[in-house]
Protein backbone atom coordinates (compact mmCIF):
# COMPACT_ATOMS: atom_id res chain seq x y z
CA UNK A 1 0.00 0.00 0.00
CA UNK A 2 1.73 3.13 -1.28
CA UNK A 3 1.28 6.28 0.82
CA UNK A 4 1.85 9.68 -0.79
CA UNK A 5 2.18 13.02 1.00
CA UNK A 6 1.57 16.51 -0.38
CA UNK A 7 2.79 19.72 1.28
CA UNK A 8 1.99 23.37 0.48
CA UNK A 9 1.67 26.76 2.14
CA UNK A 10 -0.64 29.76 2.08
CA UNK A 11 0.04 33.32 3.15
CA UNK A 12 3.75 33.58 2.45
CA UNK A 13 3.64 37.11 1.10
CA UNK A 14 0.89 39.06 2.94
CA UNK A 15 1.66 42.00 5.19
CA UNK A 16 -1.02 40.97 7.70
CA UNK A 17 -1.70 37.62 9.32
CA UNK A 18 -0.04 34.23 9.63
CA UNK A 19 1.42 31.86 7.11
CA UNK A 20 -0.09 28.37 7.07
CA UNK A 21 1.83 25.23 6.09
CA UNK A 22 -0.16 22.04 5.55
CA UNK A 23 0.54 18.45 4.65
CA UNK A 24 -1.81 15.55 3.98
CA UNK A 25 -1.18 11.93 3.04
CA UNK A 26 -3.27 9.47 1.05
CA UNK A 27 -3.21 5.90 -0.13
CA UNK A 28 -2.26 6.02 -3.78
CA UNK A 29 -5.56 4.39 -4.76
CA UNK A 30 -7.44 7.34 -3.20
CA UNK A 31 -5.84 9.96 -5.43
CA UNK A 32 -8.51 9.24 -8.05
CA UNK A 33 -11.16 9.97 -5.42
CA UNK A 34 -9.57 13.40 -4.86
CA UNK A 35 -9.89 14.07 -8.58
CA UNK A 36 -13.51 12.92 -8.58
CA UNK A 37 -14.22 15.28 -5.68
CA UNK A 38 -12.94 18.17 -7.78
CA UNK A 39 -9.73 18.82 -5.88
CA UNK A 40 -7.37 21.19 -7.67
CA UNK A 41 -5.01 24.05 -6.82
CA UNK A 42 -6.80 26.22 -4.24
CA UNK A 43 -6.31 29.36 -6.36
CA UNK A 44 -8.55 27.81 -9.04
CA UNK A 45 -11.45 27.24 -6.65
CA UNK A 46 -14.12 29.47 -5.12
CA UNK A 47 -14.23 30.07 -1.38
CA UNK A 48 -17.31 27.87 -1.08
CA UNK A 49 -15.72 25.03 -3.06
CA UNK A 50 -12.55 25.15 -0.97
CA UNK A 51 -14.49 25.00 2.28
CA UNK A 52 -16.55 22.05 1.07
CA UNK A 53 -13.46 20.18 -0.13
CA UNK A 54 -11.59 20.91 3.10
CA UNK A 55 -13.74 18.48 5.08
CA UNK A 56 -13.79 15.90 2.30
CA UNK A 57 -9.99 15.94 2.17
CA UNK A 58 -9.69 15.45 5.93
CA UNK A 59 -12.11 12.52 5.77
CA UNK A 60 -10.09 10.84 3.03
CA UNK A 61 -6.59 11.59 4.32
CA UNK A 62 -4.52 8.95 6.10
CA UNK A 63 -2.84 11.72 8.07
CA UNK A 64 -2.52 15.49 8.07
CA UNK A 65 -0.83 18.40 9.81
CA UNK A 66 -1.67 22.10 9.65
CA UNK A 67 0.73 24.60 11.19
CA UNK A 68 -0.15 28.26 11.69
CA UNK A 69 3.03 30.35 11.70
CA UNK A 70 2.59 33.67 13.50
CA UNK A 71 3.75 37.04 12.10
CA UNK A 72 6.20 37.34 15.00
CA UNK A 73 7.79 33.99 14.18
CA UNK A 74 8.05 35.09 10.55
CA UNK A 75 9.62 38.42 11.56
CA UNK A 76 12.11 36.65 13.83
CA UNK A 77 13.12 34.38 10.95
CA UNK A 78 13.43 37.22 8.45
CA UNK A 79 15.57 39.18 10.91
CA UNK A 80 17.93 36.22 11.34
CA UNK A 81 20.00 34.04 9.04
CA UNK A 82 17.10 31.60 8.86
CA UNK A 83 14.90 33.80 6.61
CA UNK A 84 11.39 32.81 5.63
CA UNK A 85 12.54 29.98 3.35
CA UNK A 86 14.48 28.41 6.21
CA UNK A 87 11.40 28.68 8.41
CA UNK A 88 9.28 26.99 5.75
CA UNK A 89 11.87 24.24 5.39
CA UNK A 90 11.80 23.63 9.15
CA UNK A 91 8.02 23.27 9.24
CA UNK A 92 7.93 21.08 6.14
CA UNK A 93 10.60 18.84 7.65
CA UNK A 94 8.47 18.62 10.77
CA UNK A 95 5.47 17.50 8.73
CA UNK A 96 7.57 14.93 6.88
CA UNK A 97 8.88 13.50 10.15
CA UNK A 98 5.38 13.29 11.64
CA UNK A 99 3.44 11.75 8.75
CA UNK A 100 4.51 8.44 7.25
CA UNK A 101 4.75 8.43 3.46
CA UNK A 102 6.56 6.44 0.78
CA UNK A 103 6.79 9.48 -1.46
CA UNK A 104 6.53 13.19 -0.77
CA UNK A 105 5.53 16.03 -3.10
CA UNK A 106 6.23 19.66 -2.22
CA UNK A 107 5.31 22.95 -3.85
CA UNK A 108 8.62 24.80 -3.74
CA UNK A 109 8.40 28.30 -2.21
CA UNK A 110 11.59 29.20 -4.10
CA UNK A 111 12.06 29.53 -7.85
CA UNK A 112 15.14 27.35 -7.46
CA UNK A 113 13.38 24.18 -6.31
CA UNK A 114 16.62 22.17 -6.12
CA UNK A 115 18.12 24.73 -3.78
CA UNK A 116 15.08 24.62 -1.51
CA UNK A 117 15.16 20.82 -1.49
CA UNK A 118 18.80 20.89 -0.36
CA UNK A 119 17.85 23.33 2.40
CA UNK A 120 14.98 21.07 3.47
CA UNK A 121 17.22 18.00 3.64
CA UNK A 122 19.38 19.70 6.27
CA UNK A 123 16.44 19.49 8.69
CA UNK A 124 15.67 15.83 8.00
CA UNK A 125 17.35 13.06 9.95
CA UNK A 126 17.24 10.53 7.12
CA UNK A 127 16.71 10.15 3.40
CA UNK A 128 13.22 10.51 1.93
CA UNK A 129 11.81 10.15 -1.56
CA UNK A 130 10.94 13.82 -2.20
CA UNK A 131 9.79 15.58 -5.35
CA UNK A 132 10.02 19.37 -4.97
CA UNK A 133 8.81 21.48 -7.87
CA UNK A 134 7.53 24.94 -8.73
CA UNK A 135 3.72 24.93 -9.09
CA UNK A 136 3.47 21.41 -7.74
CA UNK A 137 0.02 22.42 -6.47
CA UNK A 138 -1.09 22.50 -10.11
CA UNK A 139 0.64 19.24 -11.07
CA UNK A 140 0.13 16.83 -8.17
CA UNK A 141 -3.33 16.39 -6.69
CA UNK A 142 -1.99 15.52 -3.22
CA UNK A 143 -0.29 18.94 -3.17
CA UNK A 144 -3.50 20.54 -4.43
CA UNK A 145 -5.26 18.99 -1.43
CA UNK A 146 -2.63 20.42 0.92
CA UNK A 147 -3.02 23.83 -0.70
CA UNK A 148 -6.75 23.74 0.06
CA UNK A 149 -6.14 22.86 3.72
CA UNK A 150 -3.63 25.71 4.01
CA UNK A 151 -5.77 28.28 2.19
CA UNK A 152 -9.00 27.53 4.09
CA UNK A 153 -7.14 27.71 7.40
CA UNK A 154 -5.48 31.00 6.44
CA UNK A 155 -8.84 32.45 5.34
CA UNK A 156 -10.37 31.53 8.71
CA UNK A 157 -7.52 33.30 10.50
CA UNK A 158 -8.02 36.42 8.37
CA UNK A 159 -11.77 36.38 9.02
CA UNK A 160 -11.08 36.26 12.75
CA UNK A 161 -8.71 39.23 12.46
CA UNK A 162 -11.26 41.19 10.43
CA UNK A 163 -13.83 40.63 13.16
CA UNK A 164 -11.26 42.02 15.57
CA UNK A 165 -9.98 45.01 13.56
CA UNK A 166 -12.54 45.61 10.82
CA UNK A 167 -12.33 44.91 7.09
CA UNK A 168 -8.70 45.45 6.10
CA UNK A 169 -9.01 43.52 2.85
CA UNK A 170 -6.86 40.55 1.93
CA UNK A 171 -3.84 41.56 4.00
CA UNK A 172 -1.65 41.82 0.90
CA UNK A 173 0.23 45.09 0.28
CA UNK A 174 -1.24 45.23 -3.24
CA UNK A 175 -4.74 45.59 -1.75
CA UNK A 176 -5.80 49.27 -1.38
CA UNK A 177 -7.97 48.44 1.65
CA UNK A 178 -4.99 46.85 3.36
CA UNK A 179 -2.82 49.87 2.62
CA UNK A 180 -5.44 52.28 3.99
CA UNK A 181 -5.86 50.17 7.11
CA UNK A 182 -2.10 50.20 7.75
CA UNK A 183 -1.91 53.97 7.18
CA UNK A 184 -4.73 54.52 9.65
CA UNK A 185 -3.01 52.32 12.26
CA UNK A 186 0.29 54.17 11.80
CA UNK A 187 -1.47 57.52 12.18
CA UNK A 188 -2.98 56.34 15.46
CA UNK A 189 0.30 54.67 16.49
CA UNK A 190 -1.64 51.43 16.98
CA UNK A 191 -0.07 48.90 14.63
CA UNK A 192 -1.57 45.45 15.36
CA UNK A 193 0.74 42.64 16.40
CA UNK A 194 -0.51 40.66 13.40
CA UNK A 195 1.29 43.02 11.00
CA UNK A 196 4.67 41.73 9.80
CA UNK A 197 7.19 44.34 10.90
CA UNK A 198 10.02 43.18 8.63
CA UNK A 199 8.08 43.56 5.36
CA UNK A 200 9.52 46.25 3.06
CA UNK A 201 5.99 47.18 2.05
CA UNK A 202 5.33 48.36 5.62
CA UNK A 203 8.22 50.80 5.35
CA UNK A 204 6.95 52.07 2.00
CA UNK A 205 3.45 52.63 3.41
CA UNK A 206 4.94 54.35 6.48
CA UNK A 207 6.90 56.74 4.27
CA UNK A 208 3.81 57.44 2.17
CA UNK A 209 1.83 58.16 5.30
CA UNK A 210 4.44 60.65 6.47
CA UNK A 211 4.34 62.56 3.17
CA UNK A 212 0.59 62.96 3.56
CA UNK A 213 0.96 65.32 6.55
Amino acid sequence: MMITLGIDEAGRGPLIGPMVIAGCSFEEKDLLKLKELGVKDSKQLSVRSREKLYHAILNLAKGYRIYIVSPKEIDDAVSSKLKITGLEAQYMAKIISEIYADEIYIDSPMRDAARFLNMLKKYLGKEYNIICEIKADETYIQVSAASILAKVTRDKEIKFLQEKYGDFGSGYPSDPRTVEFIKHCIEKNELPMEVRRTWKSLKRISETRLTDF
